[in-house]
């Protein structure tokens, strides 16, 4: 980022030295120069509230297909020799599937989204294993088929809810062909061991396909390991029962197709693997972007408002031409109003028809994305109804059920049936802020965000968001960098005097909200630094020149570091000195006016915590809550005296003392934004509390202003 603009170059900071957390991946936030990004936070934390939403714009690149993602690991780990995959999603789902893959002796190398696959040809290098697989159905259903027909001393199983999703039919279906496979808890679900095989493949295999078209990928994906031993006519799979999901059963013969198996089909109920069939690498391959994850997007540009021209959302990644059968949520889409154009390997999405239209449509065909669909009937001009959708019942959690619960907690009318979903929308002044369970669904919890862009404003929070890490770690992060707020970004100020601890207070307070972190004294204490370095005397005199220091500030961040003129001055700003110096320069008009757009400008999604001397009088006005520390002069200096002790550095408590009241004086004195608490802020006494305390005070203190 050297030499860009101050304004930009500070853009990429994501953590202030301040903080004490690691910073994030990339890519960069664009938050100015001490507001951290929260991407590493969410993931820990209980909720999240998402403000009301009024727009998104711009562009947003969407992470790998998880049912490509995992099927192409699989397969590449069956072959002989090296593949390397592109684009490959990192998620919870992939991450159990690659453990496994190196637990049965697969070579795996990772860089980034790239991997490396070391096939293991006809048989795992490790004849036993214990495989643990989460929540991941495309790891537990296509591993079990492939080891059951390789043979070994397997165990297979995952989180609570795993093991109540069915597995039966699969295991039916291996068995008539000669695979041994016990169950170790409740009959027809997992754990299961897996022993050595006598396959019979002399006669068609029948796999029920009206419960998951994964029991098919499953077995699909499997035989060929078996090709050389099968008849003439070669391994026949009959499909008893309507299959479901069909579009997933086409992206499995696609990718087997591009690893050298073609797989005959007679309608969807019967498949022929030839006889001597045998995976071979295709050397690289593309992992297409998600489009069941682009269907949140495309939902979010439909239900944009705002200017004409300014609500324009490009999704990279995925196209029209997608092999993904969720790509037609498109047509479902365009169907109630959206607008949205395809080119290569991206769409554009614009806000069509509002209200959208209603609709009455079989998702059998899109069952993930169909749940997006689900939350845009709220913004219908009419009931919709949602057919066709059974499958749902034995995904991550029961969605039909899951669903009709969160939708009726925001004030819609839901029937929920057999199969079915009969959604009434709210009507302008109706909607309600709810927390929304999630059931560690990451679909739940991805649909729920949508609630936001209600006409009536009013947020929702959001339980256990790190659930999306199953097929999108960070959802929230990408939303909120292409979405407008309906109103101003919540921000909490937190100021008090040198030492009161009020930029310990305000990061904790960050982490435990998932919000930004502005450390306003870094800037002041850079300008400082700055001006030293140039010999930029910090008196009066010298305001000019120290304010267009303050506009131009070489500042790099990178690492949880900060570099001014590629120096690292993390530490450099934290001494007592530039303590001493920011207090000087932030007296003077001309450099708080530099540095006031920076500092608005913290103001991002999903909220800000800002701490420093005028948070709530000059910068933040209007924030929602205000908090004036008010801890004395004595036990600030005894603080100050222990950390100063900590770092070796020897100092009498009553210097610390005497040099706190002078700077509290100067403080309070000077003519533009004097310390002072805010006419609306609360004071917090810390003198005697710990950290802890002082946190859980102003977070009751904001949750008594939530409508939740």
């Amino acid at each position: 980022m050297t030499g860009e603009t101050p304004a930009t170059a500070i853009a990429g900071m994501a953590c202030s030295a301040a903080i004490g957390f690691p910073p994030p991946p990339s890519p960069p936030s664009t938050l100015p120069p001490t507001a951290t990004d929260p991407r590493s936070a969410l993931y820990d934390l209980p909720s999240l509230d998402v403000p009301a939403l009024s727009a998104v714009n711009g562009r947003v690149r969407l992470p790998g297909s998880k049912s490509i993602s995992n099927r192409v690991l699989l397969l590449a780990a069956l072959c002989s020799g090296r593949t390397v995959l592109h684009e490959l999603l990192d998620s919870d789902d992939t991450r159990v599937m690659l453990q496994a893959l190196r637990l049965l002796g697969c070579g795996v190398a990772l860089e980034g989204t790239r991997a490396t696959i070391d096939g293991l040809g006809d048989r795992p290098r490790q004849a036993q294993a214990d495989l643990f697989l989460g929540n991941a159905g495309t790891a537990m259903r296509p591993l079990t088929a492939a080891l059951a027909v390789l043979g070994g001393a397997y165990t297979l199983h995952g989180v609570p809810r795993m093991h109540e999703r069915p597995i039966g039919d699969l295991v039916d279906a291996l068995r008539a062909l000669g695979c041994r496979i016990d169950y170790t808890g409740q009959a027809g679900y997992p754990p299961l061991t897996i022993g050595t095989p006598a396959l019979r493949l002399d006669q068609p295999i029948p796999v029920r396909g009206d419960v998951s078209s994964q029991f098919l990928t499953a077995l699909l994906m499997a035989l060929p390991l078996a090709a050389d031993q099968a008849p003439a006519g070669g391994i026949v799979i009959e499909v008893q029962g309507e299959l479901i999901s069909k579009p997933y059963i086409d992206i499995t013969l696609k990718l087997m197709a591009r690893f050298g198996v073609a797989v005959q089909r007679e309608g969807w109920q019967r498949f022929t693997i030839a006889r001597g069939s045998r995976y071979r690498s295709p050397g690289q391959i593309q992992v297409e972007a998600d489009a069941s994850s682009a269907s949140y997007f495309i939902a979010a540009g439909a239900l944009s408002t705002g200017a004409i021209g300014q609500n324009d959302l490009k999704i990279e990644g995925v196209g029209l031409d997608s092999i993904q059968g969720d790509i037609r949520f498109v047509d479902a889409a365009r169907q109630m109003g959206a607008d949205i154009t395809g080119e290569p390997g991206a769409l554009r999405v614009r806000p069509g028809r509002q209200p959208l239209r209603a609709i009455d449509l079989d998702c059998n065909p899109i069952p993930d994305a169909a749940m997006t669909l689900a939350v845009m009937a709220l913004y219908a001009d009419g009931p919709s109804t949602l057919r066709n959708i059974a499958s749902w019942r034995v995904k991550e959690t029961d969605r039909l059920a899951a669903m009709a619960c969160e939708l009726r907690k925001l004030g819609a009318t839901v029937d929920e049936g057999p199969d079915f979903l009969r959604i009434v929308p709210i009507a302008p002044g109706h909607w309600r802020a709810a927390s929304i369970a999630t059931y560690d669904d990451h679909r739940m919890a991805m649909c729920a965000s949508l609630a936001a862009f209600n006409p009536d404003g009013v947020p929702v929070r959001i339980q256990d968001p790190r659930c999306v890490a199953k097929t999108f770690p960070d959802y929230f992060e990408t939303l909120f960098g292409i979405a407008r707020p309906r109103a101003d970004v919540p921000v909490i100020c937190i100021d008090g005097p040198t030492a009161s601890g009020k930029g310990t207070l305000a990061a904790a307070l960050a982490a435990r909200l998932g919000w930004h972190y502005l450390d306003s004294g870094a800037l002041y204490r850079l300008t400082g630094l700055a001006a030293r370095r140039h010999g930029v005397a910090l008196e009066t005199a010298q305001e000019p020149r120290l304010a267009e220091l303050a506009r131009a500030l070489p500042l790099r961040f990178a690492d949880g570091r900060v570099w001014l003129d590629d120096e690292d001055v993390s530490e450099a700003i934290r001494a007592e000195q530039a303590g001493m110096d920011a207090s000087r320069v932030s007296a003077l008009p001309a450099v708080r006016a530099a540095l006031f757009e920076l500092q608005r400008g913290a103001a991002r999604l999903p909220g800000l915590v800002a701490d420093g001397r005028d948070m709530g009088t000059v910068i933040f006005p209007a924030a929602p809550l205000k908090v004036f520390l008010t801890a004395g002069v004595q036990e600030r200096a005894e603080r100050r005296h222990r950390q100063l002790q900590a770092r070796g550095v020897s100092v009498t408590l009553e210097d610390l003392c005497a040099d706190l009241q002078e700077r509290d004086a100067r403080d309070q004195a000077r003519a533009t934004a004097p310390l002072k608490p805010a006419p609306d802020a609360l004071l917090l006494d810390n003198s005697a509390l710990s950290i802890e305390q002082s946190v859980e005070q102003v977070l009751a203190w904001w949750q008594a202003r939530q409508p939740f």
